[in-house]
């Protein structure tokens, strides 16, 4: 269905107890875990707590999956079946019989922004919590989706590689996938003319062969001591399996110590996490003060702070361990702090682009800011879409420079 049109009216069967079943029951327990899995993140997440969110027992959870990861499966293969069913409406004949321009493929798209924002971003954000198997048919019915979004939105380009065309569609669908990483209250409308808006401007880049940035120690530190190891061990087992699922003892054996010698340095797992999520504020918070320090043009300011902040997340996993496991530190009081410290850095980048297009609303700027975040961020997360054809991947120095250029182009701003 396309993404304005309201569910199908529900139907129902009658169990041996003479009360009515929804017809559609396992509908609803993938859309409770969904937004169980989005708000929380997988480790976060257990079967009791989407059958306490859905309403009903265990044993009637589990009549439909067979554990937590069958969910997350069933879940992120419904939002690819909706991906699916957007695009088929997206291209379909016009009432006359004609091709769909593509203003009204990019509106279609735009749609599927607002009203299913979780189609798009499910897989992107626990892909590691899939099995094999299980990422190939995502990645390959996602990618079949995208190839049909850029054979129609890039027809009039043929200059374009079509790994290039890939990379557009694949920063387009982070593009429609970016409200639900944020609280803007902005009308339905709006909100869709600004995701619009975006994807026009990303569909006029090349980003065939933008050059590496520049390596930055600000980005790219070394350990200072005992504490960044046992940080840099327990980031990188986070960022694969997930905080919950990470024991001290492992991340002392990361480092060649013993589990309880961890805690000389940190009072618990939590601790760490963090200390991981402060010091990443605080690469951020350098990297604001040289972008101030080094220009007063606003839009040289936003394209230093998008450089900054890609060379940071490419070269640690901080940043992407601290976004997946928030929901870790719901309770720990230390951690208030870090909800204001993540905001303050992206009111820097909402008040630059303010300079540059006072026409728009605070909200309408944080729509467009949070945009091109969104499409570094999720290009980080499934790191196995960003290949290239010549050499198998696109190595690290490479991503930095391409991910940086489409978020740049996404506000505008690239030069």
């Amino acid at each position: 269905m396309s993404p304005e049109s309201g569910a199908a009216p529900a139907t129902s069967s009658v169990t041996a107890s003479g009360r009515a079943r929804p017809a559609d029951r396992r509908a609803r327990l993938i859309s409770h875990a969904t937004g169980l899995f989005l708000e929380k993140g997988y480790s976060q997440v257990s079967m009791a707590d989407i059958a306490r969110a859905a309403g009903v027992t265990a044993p009637a959870l589990y009549r439909h999956f067979a554990d937590k990861q069958d969910t997350l499966a069933a879940a992120v293969l419904a939002g690819v079946e909706d991906l699916e069913a957007c695009t088929d409406a997206a291209l379909a004949p016009r009432a006359d019989g004609t091709a769909p321009s593509r203003d009204q493929i990019v509106d279609t798209i735009a749609g599927l922004a607002v009203h299913r924002p979780d189609a798009a971003v499910l897989w992107r954000w626990n892909s590691d919590f899939l099995s094999d198997k299980q990422n190939v048919e995502v990645a390959r019915r996602t990618r079949a989706v995208l190839t049909r979004w850029a054979d129609a939105l890039l027809h009039d380009r043929p200059e374009l590689q079509s790994r290039t065309c890939e990379q557009l569609a694949w920063a387009i669908l982070s593009v429609t996938g970016s409200l639900t990483v944020h609280g803007t209250r902005i009308p339905a409308s709006r909100a869709r003319a600004m995701i619009a808006a975006t994807v026009v401007r990303l569909l006029e880049l090349d980003p065939t062969d933008i050059p590496p940035l520049a390596d930055s120690p600000i980005a790219h530190p070394s350990p200072a001591g005992r504490r960044d190891e046992i940080m840099d061990a327990a980031s990188d087992l986070f960022r694969l399996r997930g905080f919950a699922d990470v024991g001290v003892d492992e991340i002392g054996a990361a480092v060649g110590i013993s589990g309880p010698s961890v805690y000389k340095h940190f009072s618990n797992k939590a601790e760490i996490l963090l200390s991981i999520s402060r010091r990443n504020a605080s690469r951020l918070d350098a990297t604001v003060i040289a972008a101030y320090s080094q220009t007063s043009d606003p839009a040289d300011r936003l394209r230093a702070l998008v450089d900054s902040y890609v060379q940071v997340l490419t070269a640690t996993p901080d940043l992407t361990v601290s976004f997946s496991n928030r929901a870790a530190l719901h309770d720990v009081p230390a951690a208030a702090d870090l909800v204001t410290v993540q905001r303050t850095y992206v009111r820097r980048w909402i008040d630059l682009y303010g300079l540059l297009h006072p026409e728009l609303t605070e909200a309408e700027r944080a729509v467009s800011v949070h945009a091109a975040l969104t499409i570094v961020n999720d290009a980080m997360r499934v790191r196995r879409n960003w290949r290239r054809v010549d050499d198998g991947v696109l190595r690290g120095a490479q991503i930095s420079g391409t991910l940086a250029y489409l978020a740049k182009g996404a506000l505008g701003i690239a030069s």
